[in-house]
Parts: C-alpha cells; structure tokens; sequence
C-alpha cells in the first residue's frame, strides 16, 4: 500500500504536521487549503492514528499521506521515500517532532514560527479554546 494516496500541487514541499502542531492553529481547514496551494503533498502524521483520522475528518483537512498502523518515525521514513519532492518539512510543536524529523532528515519548522512564515492564525495562547474543543471531542 502506498503511503501518498493524493496530491498533485505543483509544489516542490512534502508538508507534514504533528497533531500538537494542527491543535496550536486557529484554522487548520484554512492553514492546510494555504498550503495546498504551494505543496504538493499535505497531511497530519503522527502516533495516534485514530486521532489523525479524527481530526483530518472533523476538520476537512487535505490528507495526502495513508500511514495506516505506522507509527510517526516509519510513516514520516516511507512518506519521504514514497514522495518526489526536493523538500520534506514536519511542522511540529515539540521536542519529540524535531527528533523524529531531523533523525529522518526531514526539516523541521516549529509550528509558532511556520504561522508567522505563512501568516496561519494560532490559537489562543491560553489553551482555553483548544482545551474546550478536546473535551467536546472526547464527549463526542
């Protein structure tokens, strides 16, 4: 099975976030249609699996990537091989993505400074509103 199910964006970037990183963004729906617009491939990948799924479909999130039962460092490892891009970026929000990316070669951008970069809103900073979201998740 391969691990990129989608794509055809005319850019040069394998784009990669953490669920730590899609929870800090105000937007992801708008952050990850931005984004499609100059990387080829987009999507979520990391260790919870059913977290992915759940949030890429509660959120309508471009999902270019099919990790299956992987865990983040083999999903990350095959999506690289499996893509043809010159550039390979994980946006993450803490020290266990940066390991896994630079590990893997991949570049990492902390997820506060690719906002700035790509003008993305964040969420607030206080946790409330991303806190509250998670437990209506969990209710759900």
């Amino acid at each position: 099975m391969s691990v990129v199910t989608g794509g055809g964006g005319r850019g040069e970037v394998t784009l990669a976030f953490s669920l730590s990183a899609v929870e800090r963004l105000a937007d992801p729906a708008a952050a990850f249609a931005d984004a499609g617009e100059w990387s080829r491939y987009v999507g979520v990948v990391d260790d919870d699996r059913e977290a992915v799924a759940a949030v890429v479909d509660e959120r309508g999130l471009r999902q270019d990537f099919e990790v299956g039962d992987r865990d983040k460092w083999l999903a990350l490892e095959e999506v690289g091989l499996a893509t043809d891009t010159p550039r390979h970026v994980y946006v993450g929000a803490g020290v266990e993505d940066r390991r896994v990316a630079t590990h893997l070669g991949w570049e990492f951008r902390h997820v506060t400074d690719a906002a700035e970069k790509a003008g993305w809103e964040l969420a607030d900073p206080t946790g409330e509103s991303g806190a509250l979201d998670r437990l209506l998740g969990w209710l759900r």
